[in-house]
């Protein structure tokens, strides 16, 4: 049997990243660019307020307090057409570009409320608040620079500031999913004494989702050789076909012998891991072929093991180790014979904040499957 690394590493070697297509950035979420994406312009394209306060010159409000002259005031979306002299000032708010002349805004929480108006010729003006701690809280002009969007709503943001109306990003993979087994319903289908609701195909499709693909379910087939075949067939033109179930030993496994009937080139078939020894992969026509047990921890465990890197090579994303955290044992474990296993573990912490994993014991039925209290992991 293969191991794990050498099952992953010939599953990632039978695929290749995706062509790509413009969408609106409205549409970007959780897509992956294609190529790299420069801003198109300066922003803010000048230095703007941060705060509702008032624009001076630093050197008049070097030493406090200090007496300045107001000589306007300016909004957001407006301009002051003047410059801004000795011992002079301009009320600005929140995103008002500074005006000539000015380099500091002081907050307005940081002046005195008194006022008084000091008439002049050429119209009223009136004195400013005293200030009391001066500070330069402004948002500088951000030349142009080369970005690269990502895949969260900052990300979309960024991009929409950058000037960027259209993206051009990685196609998604079109994932067909097919369900195998006489046992397993839909949910809200009525159920048989020997049937159970099926949970695969719907966990598989938002486990794809999550991955940044596109699922295509296929529904569930019966343990039928032809009807199997024909189910099969919805997968042309998908980038690649997951099956869930079949794929083991038995009479009534049929994914590998009737699908290689049908053109299908096995390129491996079990490997030395657990659960999930019977995953398989191979290639019908066109379309890869991801075989995942039908046990539902197997089939997700496995998902996360091998179908997630292979989405991310088909978006073009570099491969990413999965994140990995050392815990202490909270029970002792037998020797591991040759396959590599993945136990199901509650995590806690010890007195000294260190994480403890203790396994759950393992059952011969289908309750160990069930979800249970407090954190688990793999």
């Amino acid at each position: 049997m293969l191991s794990v690394a050498e099952a992953l590493g010939r599953i990632l070697a039978g695929l290749r990243p995706l062509g790509s297509e413009q969408v609106a950035v409205s549409d970007a979420l959780g897509r992956v660019l294609a190529e790299d994406v420069t801003a198109r312009v300066t922003q803010p394209p000048t230095a703007v307020s941060a705060m509702d306060g008032y624009a001076v010159r630093a050197a008049d409000v070097a030493a406090v307090p200090a007496r300045l002259t107001m000589i306007g005031q300016v909004p957001a979306g407006s301009r002051f057409d003047g410059r801004v002299g000795p011992g002079e000032t301009v009320r600005i708010f929140t995103g008002a570009p500074l005006p000539d002349g000015t380099d500091t805004i002081v907050i307005q929480e940081d002046v005195d409320g008194r006022r008084r108006l000091d008439h002049r010729a050429g119209g009223a003006r009136r004195s400013a608040p005293m200030c009391v701690a001066p500070a330069s809280i402004s948002r500088p002009a951000n030349a142009a620079s080369p970005r690269a969007a990502g895949s969260t709503a900052r990300d979309v943001g960024l991009a929409a500031a950058m000037n960027w109306p259209w993206l051009r990003v990685t196609r998604r993979p079109r994932v067909a999913i097919l369900a195998t087994g006489d046992e397993v319903v839909m949910p809200g289908e009525p159920i048989a004494p020997s049937q159970i609701v099926s949970s695969n195909g719907l966990a598989l499709a938002a486990f794809v989702a999550a991955c940044g693909g596109e699922p295509l379910p296929l529904g569930i087939v019966a343990d039928d050789r032809e009807a199997l075949v024909a189910m099969a067939e919805g997968a042309r033109g998908a980038d690649l076909l997951v099956t869930t179930g079949g794929a083991s030993v038995g009479d009534h496994d049929l994914v590998r012998s009737a699908l290689g009937d049908h053109g299908l080139e096995l390129d491996f078939w079990q490997i030395a891991m657990r659960p999930g020894k019977p995953l398989l992969f191979g290639r019908l026509g066109a379309t890869p072929v991801l075989g995942l047990p039908g046990n539902p921890v197997s089939s997700l465990v496995c998902s996360t093991i091998f179908l997630k890197p292979a989405l991310e090579l088909m978006l073009g994303l570099a491969p990413a180790d999965a994140p990995r955290q050392s815990a202490r044992l909270g029970s002792d474990l037998a020797a591991n014979d040759r396959r590599q296993d993945y136990l199901r573990s509650r995590l806690a912490r010890d007195p000294t904040g260190g994480l403890v994993a203790t396994t759950i014991p393992r059952c011969r039925t289908a309750r160990c499957c069930r979800a249970s209290p407090g954190p688990t992991a793999w």
